[in-house]
């Protein structure tokens, strides 16, 4: 019975944030109240992540993965993959079924997990730390961007990889995306360029650049595609947050730039239904943004250091 009113207590969107205070913190999305923490000793977390099935958020830091329940006050992780790395953990997911997780980190491997099997299935190797990594829509590729300025493409089915290219030299490439639809990918680098890619139509089999920008005038920390694939987001060292229409051909116009954080945006995420935005900050904070008006609704503050992971599940 117990486990139930707490069960009952917690909200239907999950919204939760992390970084360098060593603690994970879970919050009334409109109210902006906290109403958990979950203490992580051991490390700072580098990447949140809501499990498929809603039950779980993952953390990835130095050099484990931790999930833990969501609809409890459970302070232990439910699964754990200890030293999953040898070195920071930097980029997670998750197969849309949750069958399998797959992590990278700045050891240059990218490993793949089976969520129902002790130990790692797969591993690839990169040419130098890799600072991100997603899954495409088809969930049988992986593109990864990592220190030295390449963007790799690894195809799971056959179990190798299809394609490496270095669009701007030996500039760290720190984060990439795929549109959900598929047609779309970008990377963003530590120049503050973003290079855009038309892809095939159910795979990477094309891969052209179709549009190269200078987004920000600093690092762009994160680039990712709204659920709708019409909006790209991209946070930067330069405090600001980009938001940028996507066209038809792969072309993105700037449309709104939302100013509030005092430092370095970390990290960002779009509600489903891509009318709002959640970001992190090393000013401490995470801010809710209305993106039809470039404003920020709400702010979620309470951690010590800087907030450099958000996740939500608000469907």
């Amino acid at each position: 019975k117990r486990r139930e009113k707490q069960e009952q207590k917690m909200p239907n969107v999950v919204l939760a944030t992390a970084g360098y205070d060593h603690t994970i913190r879970f919050w009334e999305a409109p109210s902006g109240v906290c109403y958990r923490t979950v203490p992580y000793a051991e490390s700072q977390i580098n990447r949140l992540v809501i499990t498929p099935d809603k039950q779980m958020v993952a953390a990835a830091g130095n050099p484990h993965v931790r999930l833990y329940d969501v609809n409890s006050n459970n302070s232990n992780p439910l699964m754990s993959f200890e030293n999953a790395h040898t070195s920071s953990i930097t980029s997670m997911g998750f197969q849309k079924d949750g069958r399998w997780m797959y992590t990278a980190g700045e050891d240059n491997y990218i490993k793949v997990w089976d969520m129902r099997a002790s130990g790692c299935q797969r591993e690839y190797k990169c040419s130098s730390p890799v600072n991100t990594c997603v899954l495409h829509p088809n969930q049988a590729e992986l593109l990864a961007g990592d220190q030295d300025g390449r963007l790799y493409v690894w195809d799971l089915t056959a179990n190798a990889r299809t394609r490496c290219v270095q669009p701007d030299g030996e500039v760290a490439m720190r984060s990439v995306a795929v549109a959900p639809n598929g047609t779309l990918c970008v990377a963003a680098n530590n120049s503050g360029m973003c290079f855009v890619w038309k892809l095939g139509a159910e795979d990477t089999s094309t891969f052209e650049l179709v549009e190269q920008y200078q987004a920000h005038k600093g690092y762009v920390l994160k680039a990712l595609f709204s659920p709708h694939s019409k909006l790209l987001a991209t946070t930067s060292a330069d405090k600001s947050v980009k938001l940028w229409s996507v066209g038809k051909t792969g072309t993105l116009t700037s449309t709104k730039t939302l100013k509030g954080h005092d430092r370095w945006v970390w990290d960002c995420v779009f509600s489903a239904d891509s009318a709002y935005l959640v970001t992190a900050s090393s000013d401490q904070t995470a801010r809710l943004w209305d993106i039809s008006h470039g404003d920020t609704i709400r702010q979620y503050t309470g951690h010590h250091k800087a907030v450099v992971c958000v996740a939500l599940q608000d469907q």
